[in-house]
């Protein structure tokens, strides 16, 4: 089940609303062979957080007679990804079915949203009772060990990368493809303009960077809401992408000479493991699991969050800085996607 945010008059509001972009999305599909359900789960937009793990668990209810034992589709565990109110929601669900219940950590779901009063009441009872906690990072691992989970039954499962998309390239090359002089110093930024990513911070950094490097440029991959907050801060050496496809985003990392993430927050994040499987250096805020991943300076530079100062002198610094982007593939490098799903698979077989 890929559920689907939903409230009365959630299409009427498409324009404003993300529960309204999704309205249209269909009851059941196929999805690589695989039969896919999108229930609708009952919420209230910025209000009412302690409220929606129960109404999403009860929003899903009458989709899970199927499911139990003896019943038509029986299963043997119940898998929830997002900690809230999907992980809430799995574990009742389990609960009903007379199954084990797996959560899977992913990092704002901790790391902001369970930071919430409401959210962390109901997270604080339900993740005990979970079987096993799965996080991407070292750091959520830590985070939902305080919020009550006996450390033997969490593991680390990390992310993996697309490596056939994502692997060293000839930067000419791309940056002939894309538009991008040869000359420049080329920093990316890939994902939501928002301000827990810091593109605030770094929007204002920028300016600082460009006029001690003249050749500097900046490519932002993305939408949100600080898109105008960005073009009125960051100055002229700027390209505004918009939202790119995967391919895209793989030619503008072959592309750049630096990826930024200036991030409050993280798990552990696709970004940077794409980034570095391209071979390519990071500058990024010291949160979460990155630092997990930029474990010496040959792979990037670590900064403090919403510091811009900081982020401009990282940006400064590495730019102009040369670097064999095959050994920051070899030392970057985490594993595919395929290794992360077997993984993932063996704590599920092992809590069956």
């Amino acid at each position: 089940m890929a559920t689907i945010p939903w409230f009365p008059g959630a299409s009427l509001l498409a324009k404003w609303s993300s529960a309204g972009k999704l309205s249209a999305v269909p009851r059941r599909e196929q999805i690589d062979g695989l039969e896919v359900t999108h229930p609708r789960t009952l919420f209230f937009p910025r209000l009412a957080h302690v409220a929606w793990g129960p109404l999403y668990a009860a929003s899903i209810a009458p989709a899970l007679a199927k499911y139990r034992p003896g019943g038509s589709h029986p299963i043997d565990v119940v898998l929830g990804s997002w900690a809230y109110p999907d992980g809430f929601a799995a574990i009742l669900a389990a609960k009903l079915l007379g199954v084990p219940a797996v959560v899977k950590l992913h990092g704002s779901d901790i790391n902001q949203l369970a930071k919430l009063p409401g959210p962390r009441a109901m997270l604080t009872w339900a993740l005990p009772r979970a079987a096993h906690v799965v996080a991407v990072s070292k750091a959520l691992a830590t985070e939902v060990i305080a919020l009550g989970v006996e450390p033997d039954r969490v593991s680390v499962v990390m992310n993996g990368v697309d490596t056939a998309r994502f692997y060293p390239r000839d930067r000419r090359a791309a940056r002939a493809a894309l538009g991008v002089p040869a000359t420049a110093q080329l920093a990316l930024y890939v994902g939501n303009l928002k301000p827990e990513k810091g593109v605030g911070e770094l929007a204002r950094a920028w300016p600082r960077v460009t006029t001690q490097l003249p050749l500097a440029e900046l490519a932002v991959i993305g939408g949100g809401t600080l898109h105008d907050d960005i073009v009125a801060h960051a100055g002229e050496r700027v390209r505004m992408l918009g939202p790119q496809a995967p391919d895209q985003v793989a030619q503008w990392m072959a592309a750049c000479d630096v990826l930024v993430l200036p991030s409050h927050s993280e798990g552990t994040p696709n970004v940077v493991l794409e980034a570095l499987a391209s071979g390519r250096k990071i500058v990024a805020s010291a949160v979460g699991g990155i630092p997990d991943l930029i474990t010496s300076a040959a792979l990037g530079t670590l900064v403090p969050a919403r510091n811009s100062e900081a982020l401009a002198e990282a940006l400064v610094a590495s730019l102009p800085a040369a670097y064999d982007p095959a050994v920051v593939a070899q030392l970057g490098t985490r594993g595919g996607w395929a290794a992360s799903a077997e993984a993932l698979y063996e704590v599920l077989r092992a809590t069956v």
